[in-house]
C-alpha cells in the first residue's frame, strides 16, 4: 500500500438522540445523503456486521467490510485507498470518529468533513421531526375545537 500512515481521532457534540445518531451511521439510506460525495454501490437496509461494500470518491474505491456493529459503535475495516480501519462511536449528543490507515488521502481531513456533514444531517433530521410533530399536534388541535 502507498502512502502515508495517518490517524484522526475526533468527538463532537451534536443535538440529537443516540438513536438518531446510530441510524444515521447504521442505515445506507440515510449515510448516502452526508457522505457526499462518496458513491455507494447497492447495499441493505441496515449495516450487519460481514457487510462488504465499497464507496468511491471519484476515481478511488475504498472496500469497507463490517467488522462489529453494536447500539453505540461500528467498526470498519478498509481496504484499497485506504488500508486501516474507522471506528464510529456514539451516545446522547455526541459521537466519535477514530479513523487509522495507510493512504495518499488526507485522512483527517476527511474525517473532519465527515463529522460536519454527519452533525448537519442529524440536527437537520431533528429540526424537520419537531416540525412535523408541531403541525400534527395544531391538526389534532383543530379537529377537537
Amino acid at each position: 500500500m502507498f502512502g502515508n500512515f495517518q490517524k484522526s481521532c475526533l468527538r463532537i457534540e451534536l443535538e440529537a438522540s443516540a438513536k438518531a445518531i446510530g441510524e444515521s451511521l447504521l442505515r445506507p439510506e440515510n449515510f448516502r445523503q452526508w457522505l457526499f460525495p462518496q458513491q455507494f454501490e447497492e447495499l441493505p437496509d441496515e449495516l450487519t456486521a460481514g457487510t462488504l461494500f465499497t464507496a468511491k470518491t471519484g476515481f478511488i474505491a475504498i472496500e469497507h467490510r463490517v467488522d462489529v456493529v453494536t447500539e453505540e459503535c461500528v467498526r470498519l475495516l478498509l481496504s484499497q485507498g485506504i488500508d486501516g480501519y474507522h471506528e464510529w462511536y456514539w451516545g446522547d449528543g455526541w459521537v466519535q470518529s477514530k479513523l487509522e490507515g495507510i493512504s495518499l488521502l488526507p485522512l483527517s481531513l476527511g474525517n473532519t468533513v465527515a463529522l460536519w456533514q454527519l452533525r448537519n444531517f442529524v440536527e437537520n433530521q431533528a429540526d424537520e421531526q419537531e416540525e412535523k410533530e408541531e403541525r400534527e399536534e395544531e391538526k389534532l388541535d383543530e379537529q377537537n375545537d
